[in-house]
């Protein structure tokens, strides 16, 4: 029985080194790749099985870094599309039995790599390296030190003639907060909303619109659906992009730069030959029933399905009606698209039609060409007036200490973009009366609260300046950018 006992004891051994054997002639597996943007570097995960034979390539311009894993076996692998701070996207190819990442970088970027064993981890650290000359660089920055502002926890830094970086650290009875923020002189930039990926919908980090449209600085800012769909009377460049029919704050400015906060409300009418209806909204899906205007802002068509009529305008006419949905939208014009009752009151409208599309915000917002529609407000002239419940906000925004975004303006005139950090050890957040009471603190005399939570985000030269709370950027709807004047 002993004699047995040693026998299958050997014979198991024996298997068990066997299967290790095929388990390395079969090669790694990578079973995930992760990817994080943090505050001091961009890091790229490789979970693997084992630890491989690697190598990383610099390409000669510096801008692409190719890792190669060699005998990697990656079936299955989700081929994440990721990007970050210093990453801007990611390829993937298998040649040969090797797995190649490669990673498309920012201007000056370098690369460290680390390993882990138990569990078998490759580590891709994304830094600053040393900058090479970009003199078609349009917004430089040019940091200088800190300085020593009196109030403990306070640093300021001059990153530009008028462009000042604050950062806010304190105590409070319930643990830290901590704060960033970016002061622009309104003699030397102005302010504009910005769409992600230039159009509606769309969807895109804080820091890839900050580098789309070469701001100085970037703050996320309207609510928005999954979708990309701004949700808030939004105007950008005088186009209108984004509509609500609940009353609500805004932040705008006017044609000389000039800063507007108050209520807004849209009202909107089209007029096709002889008959005239209200417009349920503008860039948004086609529900049932609706009349929708997309224009220019929402791309090239409508998207919508075959549910509906669609009447193409161009120079005061109706130039095309179609049964089929998914118009083609002109770059000079709009498309007017029906469903339902409002489908059957246009019933009568022909190719050649007169067609006169009013839209009315109010008075003092009719004139302004760039305007975000978010909420509630926080500051009127100088007193906390926090309007979430008259502005009927749901509980997940009024209630409780979150991360939040804002922006205000100091009695100078000055520009003020804020974030309060939250949901983490470094920062608990703010209540929004609390976000008024520091953005007062910090000189504001009117703001308006933005969207908040994940989204809160500040950008400022391109490198993100707070945590988001998610631990990387959540891509958003759009921003509010400062560019020079």
């Amino acid at each position: 029985m002993r004699k047995n006992m040693c026998r299958i004891s050997v014979l198991f051994l024996a298997f068990v080194i066997m299967m290790e054997s095929l388990a390395l002639a079969a090669g790694a597996r990578l079973s995930s790749i992760r990817f994080h943007s943090g505050r001091e570097h961009d890091r790229v995960v490789f979970d693997l099985s084992r630890l491989p034979k690697y190598e990383a390539t610099l390409s000669e311009n510096g801008r692409e870094l190719t890792v190669d894993l060699t005998d990697v076996a990656a079936t299955g692998l989700a081929r994440a599309n990721f990007h970050g701070q210093r990453i801007q996207s990611v390829k993937y190819r298998t040649e040969n039995g090797h797995v190649l990442v490669t990673l498309s970088l920012k201007e000056g970027m370098t690369y460290k790599l680390q390993t882990l064993g138990n569990p078998s981890r490759l580590l891709v650290d994304i830094v600053p390296g040393k900058a090479k000359s970009n003199s078609s660089q349009v917004n430089p920055i040019r940091v200088k030190p800190a300085q020593n502002t009196g109030v403990p926890g306070l640093e300021k830094t001059e990153m530009a003639p008028g462009l000042t970086r604050f950062k806010y650290s304190y105590w409070d009875a319930d643990g830290k907060v901590t704060a960033y923020f970016v002061e622009a002189d309104n003699t030397k930039y102005i302010v504009k909303p910005a769409l992600a990926r230039g159009k509606v919908p769309g969807r895109e980090t804080v820091s890839g619109i900050s580098d789309r449209y070469q701001a100085l600085a970037a703050v996320n800012a309207s609510y928005f659906a999954l979708s990309g769909e701004i949700l808030g009377v939004t105007k950008v460049d005088g186009m209108t992009t984004g509509t609500t029919y609940i009353t609500r704050s805004a932040f705008g400015t006017t044609a000389q730069g000039k800063p507007v906060f108050g209520k807004i409300d849209y009202d909107g009418k089209v007029k096709l030959g002889s008959i005239t209806q209200g417009v349920s909204g503008v860039d948004c899906e086609r529900g049932a029933d609706t009349l929708i205007i997309y224009n220019p802002a929402y791309g090239s068509s409508t998207l919508t399905n075959e549910y509906g009529m669609e009447y193409v305008v161009r120079g005061g006419k109706v130039t095309a009606i179609n049964e089929k949905g998914n118009s083609t939208i002109p770059r000079d014009g709009c498309v007017v698209s029906v469903h339902g009752t409002a489908a059957s009151y246009f019933a009568p409208v022909r190719v050649g039609d007169p067609a006169v599309i009013t839209e009315n915000m109010g008075a003092q917002w009719n004139n302004c060409p760039n305007i975000l529609g978010v909420g509630p407000r926080l500051l009127t002239n100088g007193q906390v007036t926090v309007t979430a419940a008259e502005e009927e906000f749901p509980s997940d925004i009024r209630y409780g200490r979150a991360p939040r975004s804002a922006v205000g303006v100091t009695k100078e005139g000055h520009f003020l973009l804020g974030v309060v950090d939250g949901r983490q050890a470094i920062s608990h957040g703010l209540t929004l009366t609390e976000w008024a009471q520091l953005m007062k603190k910090m000189g504001a005399v009117d703001a308006i609260n933005f969207d908040g939570g994940g989204s809160s985000e500040l950008v400022i030269g391109g490198e993100i300046q707070n945590s988001p709370s998610d631990g990387h950027e959540r891509a958003v709807g759009s921003a509010l950018i400062v560019l020079n004047k």
